[in-house]
């Protein structure tokens, strides 16, 4: 099969920075949506180190004969949902480690929703109350369950889908990475179809539009671009009152195993590029430098140094606050261009209430 992806975030309209963080790595099949929590600036550090640290477990683990399992091989799971779960592990293990190097970081913590997608099957695995959802045929399905305390009131019987979203206590999650040693994510493994869409959100979204209007924009014939950035405008139109993160990945078919993509990065720092309709498509672990007629430097797709972080597209930052660029891979922060102090930490452990940054 072969995909198409776009991502964006927002900062939406009551925060004054984002805490969410995203990836992209088409050429992996790799997507990442990380919703901070904790204040500014620990919140959009403990995300940062999540998608990050993330990519760079899958990216050394392709070769299967290579691998090693530091917290064991569940042979409930596919190799691909063990090497997302321990992703997972290994990324707690770092925001944990840097809370304790950093005091001024405790309490930081952050949700997380990955899929991992190949030839014949995309595997999601998520933490928290960042979502996946597929459209097929038309139909919405939620794939994944919040870790919350409201989600486990819906599934008692005791609070209605409709009553969970407006209620005082929505925001507090039961499951995060930085809340303790050990995370467990939920794994789901589904087969492809073409024309599969996939949105991958962070609550900034859900927590603004229902289920129906996320169906009604995922059924729109526009571009991938169009169809995130409706959903991000639609969520800000109703308040925009946190952090607003969406990637949709579509399955085009079989196209020899040729990915594409369209993709977004929230960069405002960088330089500003012209946002393109299309990457030029690319067999797997073909860079873009690589393709005849491809206009990227033949660094494009390099990896960068520690301090960078996953390799970046060039962005441009448009005056609503988002900013768009097109490439290979993207790691996707919106950060403040200019410093500020350190906010107070905000418990994360299991039972934390979310949104207390600024």
């Amino acid at each position: 099969m072969a995909i198409s992806a776009f991502g964006l975030t927002d900062v939406g309209r009551k925060r004054r920075h984002n805490e969410d963080a995203y990836l992209l790595d088409v050429e992996r099949g790799l997507f990442v949506v990380a919703d901070g929590m904790g204040g500014h600036v620990a919140g959009e550090v403990a995300s940062r180190i999540t998608v990050e640290s993330i990519q760079e477990f899958i990216s050394g683990t392709e070769d299967e004969h290579e691998n090693t399992w530091p917290f064991g091989f569940n042979n409930r799971y596919s190799l691909e949902g063990n090497r997302l779960t321990t992703a997972i592990e290994k990324a707690n293990e770092k925001v944990m480690r840097a809370m304790q190097n950093r005091p001024e970081l405790k309490g930081m913590g952050t949700t997380v929703v990955a899929a991992l997608f190949d030839s014949e099957r995309a595997t999601l695995v998520h933490v928290g109350d960042s979502r996946v959802y597929l459209l097929r045929n038309g139909e919405l399905r939620r794939l994944t369950d919040d870790h919350s305390w409201v989600q486990e009131q819906v599934n008692a019987g005791i609070l209605s889908e409709d009553e969970a979203r407006t209620h005082p206590l929505k925001n507090v999650v039961t499951r995060a990475l930085g809340g303790a040693s050990h995370v467990a994510p939920d794994v789901t493994e589904i087969e492809l179809t073409a024309g599969d869409r996939f949105l991958l959100c962070s609550d900034g979204l859900t927590g603004m539009i229902n289920d129906d209007e996320v169906s009604e924009c995922l059924r729109s014939e526009h571009s991938l671009e169009r169809v995130v950035r409706s959903l991000i405008d639609f969520a800000n139109e109703r308040g925009g009152a946190d952090n607003i993160t969406a990637i949709v990945v579509e399955v085009v078919g079989d196209q020899g195993g040729v990915r594409k993509a369209v993709i977004a990065s929230a960069r405002p720092t960088a330089e500003l590029a012209p946002v393109a309709e299309a990457a030029t498509p690319r067999p797997i672990g073909v860079t873009a430098a690589e393709v005849p007629g491809s206009s990227a430097s033949p660094d494009a797709s390099a990896t960068p140094t520690p301090a960078q972080g996953p390799a970046h597209a060039d962005a441009s930052r448009s005056a609503d606050g988002t900013s768009a660029a097109a490439g290979s891979t993207a790691v996707a922060q919106d950060a403040p261009a200019t410093a500020v102090p350190d906010a107070v930490a905000q418990p994360v452990a299991t039972g934390a209430e979310k949104g207390s940054g600024a």
